[in-house]
């Protein structure tokens, strides 16, 4: 970073010069290079300088300051000051004090927006396509972003003088240096807003409400996040927009559970249908299928139906339902279906002396048999 040239040699003036003297100087010299009188090469940073050096000289408070500094950068370092090499501190103070407001300018993108979508189980196995209505923030239209009502320029920034900067300059042991911040005022930008654009308010920006269309893959799962570039808030200068976030829920299902790419379903049996086997109807993804059970099948024992799970996500085939047989004990028996129990009860027990059917109460006041 090259150190800024002595502000009194800026304007050619001696460092005692009077009040009226610098004026004198700083009149001059702007009109000589002013950017509207002289077009040639390097008058505008001229006249940048001069205006730097006018700032400072013109102020009593921040003129002893600098002179106080450079004073002491001077005994410190040696008559030879202006050509001394800082080498890497330069971009030290460069990176602290000279590039604070860059990034205000720079293309910002835009945030990104969550959704959370909810999904029925067969919705998340084969996939759907769904309409979602979401709020963001887009660029005005009206004034493209710039705040303005159409027809009017923006005017520039009295506070920084159209530079989005504002200049703090401090002193060190190194000599004088200039804080470089982004300018309160104007937001960085080096220019404000005359008459407000009356859509957005003078924001530049509006919310509005955009149908988006999201193709949901199918073999998705809960907790899964589906990302859609480019359907976020909209960025800043020029910035591109951020991206849409959706989170999946998927609902449970009736009698179907899910692991990974595999369907489980529970298949409740009575004792009849266990001992003696047979074929019954088994709900599926696709519809009921028939399967077939052998005789003397036990709780626990499962059935793999190949290809009947849920799809593979991005990939083909799909995984596997597996039918888990749970037999079920009646709670609630007739009289009828009591006697048959019980025969079958003696008909299967091979030691009627280690265990008997319990007979059916006896209501009260009837006489009992022999």
């Amino acid at each position: 970073m090259a150190l800024k040239r002595d502000y009194y040699q800026v304007l050619g003036i001696r460092r005692g010069a009077t009040e009226e003297e610098i004026k004198r100087a700083y009149r001059r010299l702007a009109f000589r290079y002013h950017p509207d009188h002289n077009k040639n090469l390097g008058a505008e940073e001229r006249f940048k300088e001069i205006n730097e050096a006018f700032e400072v000289l013109s102020d009593s408070q921040r003129r002893a300051a600098y002179d106080r500094s450079t004073t002491l950068g001077n005994q410190g370092l040696g008559r030879n000051f202006e050509g001394f090499d800082l080498g890497g501190l330069g971009d030290v103070f460069e990176a602290f004090f000279g590039r604070a407001n860059r990034r205000n300018r720079a293309r910002v993108k835009g945030s990104d927006l969550r959704y959370n979508l909810s999904l029925s189980f067969e919705e998340a196995a084969f996939g759907c396509e769904k309409v979602l209505e979401i709020e963001r923030t887009e660029i005005c239209p009206a004034c493209h972003g710039t705040g303005n009502e159409p027809g009017n320029e923006p005017i520039k920034c009295p506070n920084c003088d159209g530079t989005g900067e504002v200049r703090h300059y401090l002193s060190s042991f190194f000599g004088p240096f200039t804080n470089v911040t982004s300018c309160e005022y104007c937001g960085g930008e080096g220019y404000i807003v005359a008459q407000p654009c009356q859509r957005c308010q003078g924001t530049g920006r509006e919310r509005v409400t955009r149908r988006v269309v999201v193709k949901v893959p199918a073999g998705v799962d809960h907790g899964g996040i589906i990302r859609l570039s480019g359907e976020g808030n909209h960025g800043l200068h020029g910035g591109s927009p951020g991206d849409l976030c959706i989170s999946l829920s998927v609902k449970e299902h009736e009698f179907f559970k899910r692991d990974g790419h595999d369907i489980l379903y529970e298949l409740p049996l009575n004792f009849a249908q266990a001992a003696l086997g047979g074929e019954v109807d088994v709900p599926t993804l696709n519809g009921h299928l028939t399967l077939r059970i052998p005789p003397g099948v036990q709780t626990g024992r499962i059935f793999r139906l190949k290809g009947k799970g849920v799809p593979r996500l991005h990939k083909d085939g799909r995984g596997d339902q597996l039918v888990k047989v749970r037999v079920v004990t009646p709670i609630r028996l007739n009289e009828r279906q009591k006697e048959l129990l019980q025969e079958l009860a003696q008909s299967l027990s091979s030691d009627s002396s280690t265990w008997r059917p319990k007979s059916p109460s006896k209501k009260a006041g009837s006489p009992g048999r022999d």
